[in-house]
């Protein structure tokens, strides 16, 4: 019930220098759980933004009324990586045991922020369901640490899609969750959901 919301929230995006991505932002409004309207978008050219700096934008709505206010900063960010499972990053042992070294009782206060890192591979999905009318799926699994997102890619008409991709993510609290969903990509409607497990970090 408001013209002027204040949502005051932050997300963290990884973006990988050698690709040239736009930061495309969606308003809804949304009356009740099947009703929804799109109020505007914008824009932000990530590349062009200086570095190691926040800047303040205020972004007018395309073919809407409106403006949105919001602050980005892009900061070189550490630890946050995608590979294939060959060349895993925390496979080296002389890597294993720098990161052992960092995170030793020894060095718990060196960086209070820096509390570890989560490193994953992504596998397989076994029997999934059919999402399309031929009886297949094209599944991509998405991950969720707090507002840390990466997802796979697609892998098209397969109930029983293999991934085999390590994701390594920055711990910044101990007590989150990660968040591991399937979807069935749909082109350009929204991906259908296929199932979900979460995992709490403090059971690893």
């Amino acid at each position: 019930k408001s013209a002027n919301p204040q949502w005051r929230e932050q997300f963290d995006f990884h973006y990988f220098s050698d690709r040239k991505d736009m930061l495309d932002i969606e308003i809804w409004r949304k009356d009740n759980k099947k009703h929804t309207e799109l109020l505007g978008t914008c824009q932000v050219d990530i590349a062009a933004l200086p570095m190691k700096q926040t800047s303040c934008l205020e972004l007018p709505l395309e073919k809407h009324p409106g403006s949105l206010l919001m602050l980005i900063a892009v900061s070189p960010c550490t630890g946050v990586s995608i590979s294939d499972l060959c060349v895993c990053p925390l496979g080296d042992p002389s890597e294993r045991q720098q990161i052992s070294n960092r995170y030793c009782i020894k060095n718990s206060f060196r960086d209070i922020k820096d509390v570890g890192f989560l490193q994953v591979k992504v596998l397989k999905a076994v029997d999934l369901l059919a999402a399309d009318f031929s009886g297949k799926s094209d599944p991509f699994c998405v991950l969720e640490l707090g507002n840390d997102s990466l997802q796979t890619h697609t892998v098209y008409k397969n109930l029983n899609p293999e991934w085999n991709k390590v994701f390594t993510f920055p711990i910044k609290d101990i007590h989150d969750v990660l968040e591991v969903t399937v979807f069935d990509e749909d082109g350009d409607k929204p991906p259908d959901f296929l199932g979900k497990v979460a995992i709490p970090l403090l059971s690893v």
